[in-house]
């Protein structure tokens, strides 16, 4: 595996060729009453050429405007990515956002995620964070990721987040 950052020029519709983003749910948490609840919620997440389109958009502004794209290759094959951006966020200006991390299906349940995280927390405590904010995919394998890795619920809620995916967990890690 070769992990490397990713600049604007890299970032482009071809880079995910071989990319598999689907992701067959069947579970998810949902908070009621302020409890965390697993329920039956049966869909598959995948991207379409639109949402490559948009996501590529993102990737490449987050580092036009000073923030961290980090990609895995393996045989040259993008096989997962994260990123973060740079601003400083929250009453204590402490967050930096992690504004994505995903791993190609075929590549799922080899560290890979965990290796990108680490390099995502690192760089984000360069910049002088305190703590890594996600608004995460509800689906319970997702959320048993972000959990093996100490993330728990965000103190403090970033409201576009929260308003733009309703059904994410808000969380942080404290770097």
């Amino acid at each position: 595996m070769e992990y490397r950052e990713l600049k604007v020029n890299d970032i482009h519709i071809s880079l995910f060729n071989n990319f598999e983003r689907r992701q067959v749910v069947t579970k998810r948490l949902e908070q009621v009453d302020g409890e965390w609840n697993e329920i039956d919620f049966n869909f598959v997440d995948d991207w379409e050429e639109d949402e490559y389109t948009f996501l590529i958009k993102c990737l490449q502004n987050t580092d036009k405007t000073g923030g961290v794209v980090i990609g895995v290759f393996w045989k040259n094959q993008l096989k997962g990515f994260a990123s973060a951006e740079s601003k400083l966020f929250g009453s204590k200006q402490e967050y930096i956002d992690l504004s994505c991390i995903h791993i190609s299906n075929d590549m799922r349940g080899r560290g890979i995620g965990k290796v990108l995280f680490g390099y995502v927390t690192s760089w984000a405590k360069k910049q002088g964070a305190k703590k890594l904010y996600i608004s995460s995919h509800s689906a319970v394998e997702t959320q048993a990721f972000y959990n093996k890795l100490g993330c728990v619920d965000a103190v403090e809620i970033n409201k576009k987040h929260a308003e733009e995916e309703p059904y994410d967990r808000q969380l942080e890690f404290v770097l």
